[in-house]
């Protein structure tokens, strides 16, 4: 699988940050050009979970992008961060002409433009991936809450309260159903798609408060993190000089 580069970033007129990707290259100062350019707003690569589950869906879906880095004290960025608020700003897509900045949406959209990409052939399994993807895009707010995605924190020993309890046990069960229905390595099937992008800040969150999981499922969160995508975006989100105090205590 090809890793695209990253080089520096340059400033945009706008504050943010644009990181140019391999077969992206904008002129300084100027969006890139050409009818299917594409860019990707995102924000924290530490912090943001949202962040995360549209770039990599970007990535699995093999469209090239220039990244367009929103600042963590970008006050709409940060309300997303600290589950205050949802952000149009992170993720965004941008490409040919189109503007898509939900999450499921830009997914669908990327296996529309990337024909089988992210979602499974079959009809049934289809309906399946959409199905859990859609719950963790509404649901799981006291996982959310309790246990923020934090790339640069390890917490073990970590109290898990009764309500996050809860939410990890459904994401078990969701897990061991796909895994034992579809044969793994990944949730449907033998490669990363939407589903496996939209639970891997979950994986990430398992492993920073080292909660405790069945020898298949922890396989499953190597098989996740020892993506070349996912290795990426944790070596940049390491890198990351900024710290949100609030995301940084022990609860």
């Amino acid at each position: 699988m090809l890793i695209a580069s990253v080089r520096a970033p340059a400033k945009s007129k706008a504050g943010a940050r644009v990181a140019t990707r391999s077969g992206v290259k904008p002129k300084p100062g100027k969006a890139a050009t050409g009818s299917s350019a594409a860019s990707l707003s995102i924000s924290s690569k530490n912090y943001s979970s949202w962040s995360l589950r549209g770039w990599l869906m970007a990535r699995l879906a093999g469209l090239e992008f220039a990244e367009v880095i929103v600042p963590p004290d970008d006050a709409d960025a940060r309300k997303e961060i600290l589950l205050l608020s949802p952000s149009i700003l992170v993720p965004c897509l941008i490409h040919d002409g189109v503007k898509v900045w939900d999450t499921l949406a830009i997914g669908e959209y990327l296996n529309e433009i990337k024909p089988g990409s992210l979602l499974p052939a079959d009809r049934v399994a289809r309906a399946h991936c959409r199905a859990i993807c859609g719950e963790m895009h509404s649901g799981f707010a006291s996982l959310r809450s309790a246990l923020p995605m934090n790339l640069k924190g390890d917490f073990p020993g970590f109290k898990v309260w009764a309500r996050a309890a809860g939410d990890i046990d459904r994401i078990v069960a969701i897990w061991r159903e796909c895994l034992a229905t579809h044969g793994g390595p990944y949730l449907f099937g033998s490669k990363p798609g939407m589903a496996d992008a939209m639970y891997a800040p979950v994986v990430t969150r398992f492993l920073t408060y080292h909660v405790k999981l069945a020898p298949d499922l922890a396989a499953y969160c190597r098989h996740i993190i020892a993506l070349p995508e996912m290795r990426e975006w944790i070596a940049a989100a390491k890198l990351e000089p900024d710290d949100i105090e609030e995301l940084d205590m022990e609860f």
